[in-house]
């Protein structure tokens, strides 16, 4: 499958590696690709020139990996997600499946805020809906750290993930991927995009766990 990522953090670069790994045929998308943007630090990722190098996966600016991609992920954060896929075109989503694992934080004083803007009346995966409404948005993958994210398995027993959208074929899409490709027993269909309400504001409990435990290898089990 053609799989266009657009953003290049830690996040972007796990599912690229992790995909690419399962043979898809990816491209990673950033802003603008040249030598300072292959060779600048990025947080807790590689710079792109060693991941690249690691993975093979070509790193392209946000709307040739959106023009590639027949499933696009956007890995951005929230408050610059729409920003982002608009660089990307609103012509290269439409159709497509839009896996969207943004949440509405902001971590760039140091510790985690809420976007106000994007809490408690709306969310991320509503807003990019209405932004791109050609597009098949499907809200997933953004109640875990993406390591577990791509491999549940290093969590003992059996754990959750959720799908929402308004799109049943996509979410269909989307689980296969979650399934096959990552090792997801037990996905829940929420319903339609806004129940990404629910899962978005989940993220304000799971990082204070995050600080108690001391670690992402955790995840939600929902008990019936």
């Amino acid at each position: 499958m053609k799989i266009g990522i657009i953003g290049a953090g830690i996040v972007g670069q796990t599912l690229g590696a992790a995909l690419a790994g399962k043979g898809h045929d990816l491209r990673l998308g950033v802003r603008v690709v040249n030598e300072a943007e292959l060779d600048k630090p990025r947080n807790q990722a590689e710079t792109l020139r060693a991941w690249t190098a690691r993975t093979g996966v070509e790193v392209a600016p946000f709307a040739a990996a959106a023009a590639h991609g027949e499933v696009i992920i956007n890995a951005t954060g929230g408050g610059v997600a729409i920003e982002a896929l608009t660089l990307a075109g609103a012509e290269n989503l439409a159709g497509k499946v839009l896996l969207d694992i943004s949440n509405p934080l902001d971590f760039s004083t140091g510790t985690l805020t809420a976007l106000p803007d994007l809490t408690n009346t709306t969310s991320v995966g509503e807003e990019v809906q209405k932004a791109f409404p050609q597009a098949r948005v499907v809200k997933s993958l953004n109640t875990t750290w993406i390591g577990v994210g791509v491999n549940p398995a290093m969590v003992p027993g059996e754990i959750d993930v959720f799908v929402a959208g308004n799109d049943e074929a996509a979410k269909e899409t989307v689980t296969t991927i979650l399934k096959r490709d990552f090792g997801w027993a037990s996905v829940i269909d929420l319903g339609d995009i806004g129940a990404a309400r629910g899962t978005e504001q989940f993220l304000t409990l799971w990082f204070r766990l995050y600080q108690r435990i001391g670690n992402g290898a955790f995840g939600i089990k929902v008990v019936r």
